[in-house]
């Protein structure tokens, strides 16, 4: 009995959907790609509910004729293929000719097309593979597709999408990935009616501040090189501005996104020494490599690819960043125009150097120095907890521990070690404690436990400005009310800025922008999914920046009253973000 049997176009075309339109976001990028490979200078993208309801892209690109309306829609059907050499000099976005029969198989498409040497387009609607309707029309040129109930024949993909905010989330990075390369493109994002994007054609940089916001204008260096190999061009962040995720990293090779280990590991080398642990770069970056020495035929969203000079690559592209931060670094820092007052003129004739002197204080006692401004008073952010009942440390050990206003761990006397490990005595042993996770604990728990607008706060003597993409500033804007609950005042300046008058006692102001900006990042990307509820979220975040670093040395006392508020608290073994914070050393270890 034969079991080999081919399938129906409508069964193969929703396997292929399977491949290039997993999510909303999918759709949209095979689409944006479409609009440009037409030749559009302006795209306009719209979508409401996140793309569930409608993904609509509107251009003004060289249309279709009549028989390529219908064509368009069946696989393998493409204008960017004639043969297979076509594979090795690819020089457009979409090739495959599977986006459209892909979209219209899974999805109700309209689309109206019209050429310019044609005075009536044309209008074709789809469901589910099949062509309902096709007739002339009246439409401007160029092409206008709209996306309507995607999955809406496939219901248990539907059921896997997440949340609005997850997948409007997904577009939007779908279209920073494209607008940032083609910049020389006009731009717009509708979601639910409302804009939030509109980038007009311009240069890099202008389509970086367009997203990103103007700030962003000040914080990139230019990195330019050319080789036989390979062209260069893009802008790399200061050292300063690093973050602690590796959100804004954008390499484009012949005008796609990609996702390359090897390139990332190079600009993330040419900053070795230059940035904090666990802080990472910014950079959006263009390659232009001959199309014969690159592959990107191995992957159906076509973001991996392979290169023929890749050792090559690498190395020019690290000694390219590492030149620009060099180069730009000491230009704004180093003067060359030497005041006259550093002028040193030689030394009198009958002058003698004298032996230095060393001056010490015999008496000095490092262990009793009293804490620099700089160190943290962890009871200065959200106040002292309140006394609960006794701790599973506590009933362990059948010790009591004592919060006051000059608390005394009664376990005995604090040790800090290697600037990030607080070592105290228990019955049971040696605990080892993580200050960092510690303190991060400390301050999720009495945030959660904060539901009202009674947080400590201070009030800045000057007003700081903060700039938001226009994304960004919604998000901001809709996170107001939990924000002031935290100790935030926050008011709307403008479409994209906001003026902070009170942070959260004990935050450094100049940690403001960046603190803002990471809070959205994790809120946006695995913090927001890890966590059901949205203030969860945002104390998860607001505590890990807010908290102790590594290296801060604390006095006798802030060790003490660190180590009695970690103890009050529930889960005290572990961080938010589900890391070990103490580790007990115990007397028979401690005998070998």
């Amino acid at each position: 009995m034969d079991l080999i049997s081919i399938l129906p176009d409508s069964v193969a075309n929703q396997i292929a959907a399977g491949e290039v339109v997993d999510r909303p976001a999918g759709a949209v990028k095979e689409m944006l790609e479409n609009s440009l490979d037409a030749g559009a200078t302006q795209i306009d993208l719209v979508v409401k509910d996140a793309g569930r309801t409608l993904i609509q892209v509107i251009d003004n690109g060289s249309g279709m004729s009549d028989s390529d309306a219908r064509l368009c829609f069946e696989r393998h059907a493409t204008s960017k293929i004639h043969r297979a050499d076509d594979l090795f000099a690819i020089q457009t976005m979409g090739f495959r000719g599977e986006a459209l029969a892909s979209i219209a198989a899974i999805a109700q498409v309209e689309m109206r097309t019209r050429q310019p040497e044609n005075d009536l387009g044309t209008e074709v609607r789809i469901e589910g593979s099949t062509i309902v309707d096709q007739h002339p029309t009246a439409c401007k040129q160029g092409t206008s597709i709209s996306v309507k109930n995607l999955f809406f024949n496939v219901p248990a993909r539907r059921n896997f999408l997440k949340k609005d905010s997850v997948e409007l989330g997904h577009i939007e990075e779908v279209f920073r990935r494209i607008t940032l390369i083609h910049h020389d493109v006009g731009f717009s994002l509708n979601s639910n009616g409302k804009m939030l994007y509109n980038l007009p054609a311009g240069s890099l940089m202008a389509r970086i501040a367009g997203l990103y916001g103007d700030v962003y204008k000040e914080r990139l260096y230019a990195v330019d090189e050319e080789t036989d190999i390979v062209k260069i061009h893009g802008f790399v962040s200061k050292p300063e501005y690093s973050r602690k995720t590796r959100g804004e990293q954008y390499i484009f090779v012949n005008g796609r996104f990609i996702k390359h280990p090897a390139l990332s590991t190079a600009v993330e080398r040419a900053y070795t020494d230059l940035l904090p642990e666990r802080c990472y770069p910014s950079y959006f970056i263009g390659l232009s490599v001959d199309p014969a020495k690159i592959d990107i035929n191995i992957h159906p969203t076509k973001t991996e690819v392979k290169f023929v000079d890749e050792h090559a690559l690498f190395a020019i592209l690290r000694s390219a960043v590492k030149r620009a931060l060099g180069q730009f670094s000491l230009a704004t820092e180093l003067s060359f125009d030497t005041p006259n007052e550093f002028n040193i003129g030689p030394a009198p004739k009958d002058y003698r150097p004298q032996q230095p002197r060393t001056h010490y204080n015999p008496d000095y006692n490092p262990f009793h120095a009293r804490a620099t401004q700089s160190q943290i008073k962890f009871d200065s952010l959200y106040g002292t907890p309140e006394r609960e009942t006794p701790t599973m440390f506590e009933e362990q050990t059948g010790k009591d521990v004592t919060v006051s206003s000059a608390p005394i761990f009664s376990t005995g006397t604090c040790m800090q070690v290697q600037g990030r490990y607080i070592v105290t005595s228990l019955s049971s042993g040696l605990a080892v404690i993580d200050q960092c996770r510690a303190h991060e604990r400390i301050l999720f728990d009495r945030m959660c436990k904060n539901t009202s607008e009674s947080s400590d706060r201070q009030t800045l003597m000057f007003p700081i400005q903060c700039q938001f993409s226009p994304a960004d500033a919604e998000l901001i804007a809709e996170l107001l009310p939990e924000l002031k609950r935290y100790g935030f005042e926050i008011s709307p300046m403008g479409q994209c800025t906001f003026v902070v008058s009170a942070t959260p006692s004990g935050m450094e102001d100049s940690q403001l922008q960046s603190l803002l900006d990471q809070l959205l990042c994790d809120y946006k990307g695995s913090t927001m999914q890890k966590y059901s509820r949205r203030d969860d979220s945002l104390c998860a975040s607001l505590a890990r920046q807010l908290s102790v670093k590594e290296g801060v040395q604390l006095s006798q006392s802030e060790m003490q009253q660190l180590v009695a508020d970690l103890f009050a608290c529930p889960m005290a073994e572990m961080s938010p973000s589900g890391k070990r914070i103490i580790t007990i050393v115990k007397p028979e270890e401690l005998l070998k």
